[in-house]
């Protein structure tokens, strides 16, 4: 499994403490940006670039997108189709979400959620296994054909 991270400006921060974690944990993980500062980034960009890459391979690729609020991103990543990104602010609401709505995008909000708590929601993210049921699978098959 490869995850695939990126924050604007905002998530900077956040996102180079996540990648340091997973590193010292063993796990896979892509920075695709962005990579110093740059209060004149734009959001859509990285969320893009992680998109993108999720889409390479959605069964072995996950993506983690990190901005202020969170919402900006998750908009963003959603418009691809085949992603499923979910906002992630609690533990429950981030298992639920993978197990049950299959996301593979964990959106993080950088000025509500502070280091422990987003490693704990990316641990969530990626360790949970969504669930083969059939009628979670044919959910996302509609979602698919939209």
């Amino acid at each position: 499994m490869t995850i695939f991270i990126a924050a604007d400006h905002r998530g900077l921060e956040l996102k180079n403490k996540i990648i340091d974690y997973l590193h010292e944990k063993n796990i896979r993980v892509e920075d695709l940006g962005a990579y110093e500062y740059n209060i004149e980034d734009d959001y859509p960009d990285f969320a893009q670039k992680v998109t993108q890459a999720v889409l390479q391979n959605p069964n072995d690729f996950l993506g983690i997108i990190i901005c202020g609020s969170g919402v900006g991103m998750t908009i963003a990543a959603n418009r691809h189709q085949g992603i499923r990104c979910g906002l992630g602010f609690n533990e429950q609401q981030v298992k639920h979400a993978r197990e049950n709505d299959h996301i593979n995008v964990l959106s993080l909000a950088s000025d509500f959620t502070n280091f422990e708590a987003a490693v704990k929601l990316t641990e969530i993210f990626i360790f949970s296994k969504p669930k083969e049921d059939e009628k979670y699978l044919r959910r996302i098959k509609k979602l698919d054909s939209f």
